[in-house]
């Protein structure tokens, strides 16, 4: 096995933990507390927004963050997550669980930066981009058989995340012989503090921040809008076809983004992300549902494997640190979705309105890809920053 590909391997693990358990666990389990009474609908929502705060944080922190500390702050992460996992477990309150997803998303953050850094700069392969992304896939997919396998055992939930933060630290240790702290190659010299930001790099952060407000009502809510449509099947089984998407999507996406350069590839993955969220405000069918999850899931990390990539070609003639600035914008979408969503649930007791709003959100950045220029374009046409 290559040099690179160990690499990779050992990235995608700390994001499987980092994102996969550390952050959308949460989804899977919710229904779970939700029915054992942990935390009501209202509670879950306030968990979710204050894990997206903590993502936010944690992008403005990671803000400051260089490739050379990168590998440090993998490993507080991968520590982190697993603490975070444990504490669920005795957690007996709402505002626990509550404080308990803000640190949580603050280290998820982290430990996705860091990782990214530590994988495309510091170890110098920056085409690893989709064996890292599909990690996170990897990690939702494995986490949600891991809970049905936990509910068929009839472990509470507080059982169930022991169980999660068990295989998380098994997953942890299995990155560390890879997970090298020197550099292949010297890390790229900061850009100049004057540089100016080209307008390129504002069109890539306003899509990015709408994409995490239009796909994270589905990551939030899917097995509790599905509960009761599988009949005797476990509803987080479409939570493991969301992650199973995901993990191939990777793939597909960057060899899409080759092919069709930024601009194209972005619109159509986020067009077709916004007709997989709103799917579920349709029909209410188990088709339906399955089908959202794959599509979502199929094109949430394709928008990531095609961005971030671009950001950090931007982030060379840019005094901003993009890839922390646009996860920060992310974080901001992540945020707005889940609290929009529990108010308007509170008051129809649907999350229809809260999918039509995301769906059209999604739309909106793939108009705003549209104006911008490839880096990647097959024809080797320059950045348009006009």
């Amino acid at each position: 096995m290559s040099r690179d590909l160990r690499s990779a391997i050992a990235a995608a693990l700390v994001m499987a933990v980092a994102m996969g358990f550390g952050r959308f666990a949460f989804t899977g389990l919710y229904p779970v507390m939700v029915r054992e009474g942990v935390i009501s609908v209202s509670d879950g929502s306030l968990a979710a927004s204050a894990n997206y705060l903590g993502y936010l944080l944690g992008a403005l922190v990671a803000a400051r963050l260089s490739a050379a500390r990168a590998h440090g702050w993998v490993l507080a992460g991968l520590a982190a997550t697993v603490l975070g996992l444990a504490a669920l477990a005795v957690a007996g309150t709402p505002w626990l669980v509550i404080a308990v997803r803000g640190v949580a998303g603050a280290f998820s953050a982290l430990g996705m930066i860091a990782a990214s850094l530590w994988l495309l700069q510091h170890r110098g392969h920056a085409q690893g981009a989709p064996v890292l992304y599909a990690g996170v896939g990897f990690g939702v997919a494995l986490s949600a058989e891991l809970l049905a396998l936990g509910e068929w055992a009839r472990l509470g939930p507080f059982g169930l995340w022991w169980l999660l933060a068990g295989a998380a630290m098994v997953l942890s240790l299995a990155s560390l012989p890879w997970l090298h702290a020197s550099p292949v190659e010297p890390v790229a010299a900061p850009a100049r503090p004057g540089a100016p930001v080209p307008l390129v790099a504002w069109r890539l952060i306003g899509l990015y921040g709408l994409a995490g407000l239009g796909y994270i009502v589905t990551a939030t809510y899917l097995p509790l809008l599905i509960e009761g449509a599988l009949g005797t099947a476990n509803p987080v089984h479409a939570w493991t076809v969301f992650g199973l998407g995901a993990a191939p999507s990777c793939l597909l996406w960057h060899r899409l983004h080759e092919r069709l350069g930024t601009r194209r590839a972005l619109a159509l993955n986020l067009t077709v992300q916004g007709v997989g969220v709103l799917l579920p405000a349709l029909g209410q069918a188990p088709l339906v549902y399955l089908a959202s999850a794959l599509m979502v899931g199929a094109t949430f990390m394709g928008t990531v494997t095609i961005a971030l990539p671009a950001a950090r070609l931007v982030a060379g003639s840019s005094r901003l640190n993009m890839m922390a600035v646009m996860t920060a914008a992310y974080g901001v979408g992540q945020i707005a979705g889940p609290l929009l969503a529990g108010w308007l649930y509170a008051r129809s007791h649907s999350f229809a309105l809260s999918l039509v709003l995301a769906a059209s959100a999604l739309w909106l950045a793939a108009l705003l890809a549209e104006p911008l220029r490839s880096f990647s374009e097959p024809t080797g046409a320059p950045v348009d920053e006009r």
